[in-house]
This record gives structure tokens, sequence and C-alpha cells, in this order.
């Protein structure tokens, strides 16, 4: 893909909202982001209705057995690069819903996740800063290695800003 085609999506992604069998909770709070309070347009975020047109996919709700298809073939219709938010405790790994019988669990039994929101439900603004973290993640150049002669120390792990293909974990303004 060329540089002009990568700065766009990152700079104005549009997200699609994929409801899998949650309580509604997550939803709202991803409707609160649409309302001026959090103005999620200052980051070029804009609600997609259609998988065609999305860069991002929002999933909250645990996927159930009904709907795992559906939201495979959501995804499948999204244009490459494509990327895939988890929001919220039972996205994240199936959360209260867990171990019955009509659901498999989180969203990455189904597909593959760049960035999980955890929360009951996860505040607006952490869910802000997933979204932005996950694309300054994608966005942010590889550390260029440096050989050095002195033996190999204890390096403490990379931010997330600067990890690339790693998933995002965002616990910031969580709601316990």
């Amino acid at each position: 893909m060329t540089n002009l085609a990568m700065w766009s999506r990152l700079k104005s992604p549009w997200v699609i909202h994929f409801n899998s069998g949650a309580c509604n909770g997550c939803d709202i709070e991803i409707v609160a982001l649409l309302t001026p309070k959090y103005d999620v347009e200052r980051f070029g975020i804009k609600l997609e209705p259609t998988p065609r047109h999305a860069d991002v996919l929002l999933v909250t709700g645990s996927v159930t057995k009904q709907c795992a298809e559906r939201l495979k073939r959501i995804y499948d219709q999204m244009p490459q690069p494509k990327f895939v938010v988890a929001i919220g405790a039972c996205a994240c790994s199936g959360g209260v819903f867990q171990g019955t019988y009509g659901t498999l669990g989180g969203v990455d039994k189904v597909l593959p996740v760049n960035a999980y929101i955890p929360g009951c439900p996860p505040r607006p603004e952490a869910i802000i800063d997933g979204v932005v973290k996950l694309l300054n993640a994608l966005a942010a150049p590889p550390a260029p290695k440096q050989a050095s002669e002195e033996a190999p120390k204890e390096e403490a792990p990379a931010p997330v800003e600067e990890a690339k293909g790693v998933p995002v974990e965002v616990k910031a303004n969580a709601k316990q």
C-alpha cells in the first residue's frame, strides 16, 4: 500500500460498530463518543454504516454462536488494511457470558484482534485512547537495532506505541 493511502487511513479512520451479543452497556458508551462532549471527529474518526468503507471494526459483547458467521462476513468485506478493536470485558474474554452454551467467548476466538479495551463498560475516554494508541502503534516506524560491543543488558519492554503487529491493551480510564 502506498504511503499516501496509509497516511490517510491513519489520519482519518472510519469505524464500524458490531454488537455480537452484549448487554448494551458498551454500546451506550460508543454512542456517547459521537456526542459533542467527546467529539471523536477531531481525531478524524467517523462512524461508517457499511463495512466496505470502514477501516476499524469496533466489536462489543461476547461472540455468540449465532452471530459468529455474520461477524466473520463483515470482517471479510472490509478493505485491507483492517483493524479489530475488542471493547469491553465480554469482547476481550467472554466476560460474564464465558462458558455458557450459546457463546464462543471473546472476539479473538473468531477474528484477529489488534487492540483490547477492557472494562464493564469502558469509559468513552478509554475507547478513544485505545483507538488512538492503535493508530499510533501502526504509524510508528520500527526502532533501529543498534549493535553494541557490550554484553546484552536487561531491557524494559517497548511501549505499546512502538510495537507493530502486537495487540494493544488499554487499561486506563476503564470502569471497574
